[in-house]
């Protein structure tokens, strides 16, 4: 049994606090280690790292910089299968899952490398008679990651490459669910040189949470999870003075046509519905059938995700267990309310026959037909392998259903309409929108975030949004007489 504690300093540290969570591989329902939670005296000593460590990190040159991020980025890739099975063993997804997530963080990596032209400032020559005035960005000092269990890779490289490479030192508090990912990114950030206090590690639950929203060292908050725990956060750090960006739930929407090709909808319905055991934000959890094409829909659907192979992740299943017995049931409850409030079911998955040891948290693909919009499967994030299919007669209905809903993460229009496309791109309320795209996360460079009850903040993540988010602007106005300069040097100028 191991023991999961904090990254201080540049080092392990196992902290003061006594009171500790299991941490627990969902395949087997074993469990693994014990994850030592922080008290309010080990976070502030994480802050108080992080605060030492800033004058120095903030006045680092940006060719340093940019050299230790570079070094992280190789050393990530070439151990990304390392840490995929980490986050296997404890969060559950299967290994090519836990592969993709830890790819698409590195995505984020790439893009902060980038760094010196995304804090590139402004300059005006002679605004005023031999006055100039520049515009520069500056870090904003120690900021708080808080993040959720379903990416415990990915989700914390939304954030940190982008805050790390602008100047900033970070505090980040992953879930206690499935701690060890950060632990083992912390060690990688100290192979690649970077300096000790700008990434720390605290783990912890709502004491630790409440310290970093409150705490005046920290400048900055960003956080990813449920919507009522992210509308807490926004409101506590908010009103602590802090910058805040909480990126909340989801209840995603896919619009299929008639027009559109179902073969292709319903493996994108499988896909986006099912991967992750329905643990994303972006999953698809509702699929509205548009027209008289519904029974042919279903009927693929459930064809298709009836052969997906329920199992342990490191196993060569295609999805894993969910990540908690209590997490399960509570999935397993959502389905059987279904049932009761007239939902056809489908595909069963509490009954699923997995690929593992008797006590994982299984649950395998479900489908539920004929739902209601009053139904608790449909008003309710499930997180978990439930499909609800919504039957609507036109397209005009279709968008009302998703522009009506108090959510706007995701959403996807599947058709071969380039007008209906266009319309629906333009008239859905929605942040991030995908056209014969089930899961439109958009690249590194572009910005992560949605809409009503799924954001709290200004600022979405990473692309430009993250260096935003990261930074603060400053106007500078100079008058300066002719300065003379002497000396000689012949060697070619250099960057350090």
């Amino acid at each position: 049994m191991q023991t999961i504690a904090h990254w201080l300093d540049g080092k392990a540290y196992p902290g003061t606090g006594e009171t500790t969570a299991h941490v627990t591989d969902p395949a087997t329902g074993v469990v693994t280690g014990e994850v030592v939670l922080a008290n309010v005296a080990d976070t502030r000593a994480a802050i108080d790292s992080a605060a030492k460590a800033f004058p120095a990190w903030r006045d680092t040159s940006l060719t340093r910089r940019t050299q230790i991020l570079f070094r992280f980025r190789e050393l990530l890739n070439e151990r990304k299968e390392e840490l995929a099975r980490l986050i296997t063993a404890e969060h559950g997804k299967v290994l090519a899952d836990a592969i993709g997530e830890v790819s698409r963080g590195l995505e984020v990596v790439e893009f902060a490398c980038g760094i010196p032209h995304l804090l590139q400032g402004g300059y005006t020559e002679n605004a005023s008679t031999k006055v100039d005035i520049f515009s520069i960005r500056q870090p904003l000092g120690p900021v708080a990651i808080i993040s959720p269990f379903n990416f415990p890779a990915m989700v914390p490289m939304w954030f940190f490459p982008i805050a790390i490479a602008a100047g900033n030192t970070v505090v980040l508090k992953p879930s206690e669910k499935d701690p060890s990912p950060s632990l083992w990114l912390a060690r990688l950030w100290a192979e690649a040189e970077l300096h000790a206090g700008v990434f720390t590690v605290v783990q912890g639950d709502k004491v630790a949470v409440d310290e970093l929203l409150d705490n005046p060292g920290v400048k900055a908050v960003s956080f990813v999870g449920s919507t009522p725990i992210a509308r807490y956060v926004y409101q506590r750090g908010t009103a602590a003075g802090k910058r805040v960006q909480a990126l909340g739930g989801a209840k995603n929407h896919m619009v299929v046509l008639p027009d559109a090709d179902l073969d292709l909808a319903a493996d994108a319905a499988v896909n986006a519905g099912f991967g992750s055991a329905g643990e994303r934000c972006m999953a698809i959890s509702v699929v509205v059938a548009v027209g008289g094409t519904a029974d042919e829909l279903v009927g693929k659907i459930a064809e298709r995700a009836a052969t997906i192979k329920t199992g342990d992740g490191a196993r060569g299943a295609d999805m894993g267990p969910l990540v908690t017995r209590a997490h399960r049931d509570r999935v397993a409850d959502y389905i059987a309310a279904g049932e009761s409030a007239g939902a056809t079911v489908v595909l069963d998955g509490r009954g699923v026959r997995a690929d593992g040891a008797t006590d994982g948290f299984w649950l395998g693909p479900t489908i539920l037909d004929n739902v209601g919009t009053d139904m608790s499967v449909y008003t309710d994030e499930i997180f978990g392998p439930v499909l609800s299919v919504v039957r609507v007669d036109t397209y005009d209905d279709a968008l009302a259903l998703v522009n009506t809903n108090p959510y706007g993460n995701g959403t996807a229009l599947f058709t071969n309409d380039g007008g209906a496309a266009r319309r629906f791109h333009n008239e859905v309320e929605v942040g991030m929108v995908g056209i014969n795209v089930p899961i439109p996360v958009p690249m590194s460079y572009y910005s992560f975030g949605g809409w009503k009850n799924s954001l709290f903040g200004d600022a979405h993540a990473h692309g430009s949004d993250g260096v935003r988010f990261f930074t603060r602007t400053k106007a500078v106005t100079t008058r300066w007489l002719d300065p003379s300069h002497g000396g000689l040097n012949l060697g070619f100028p250099q960057n350090r």
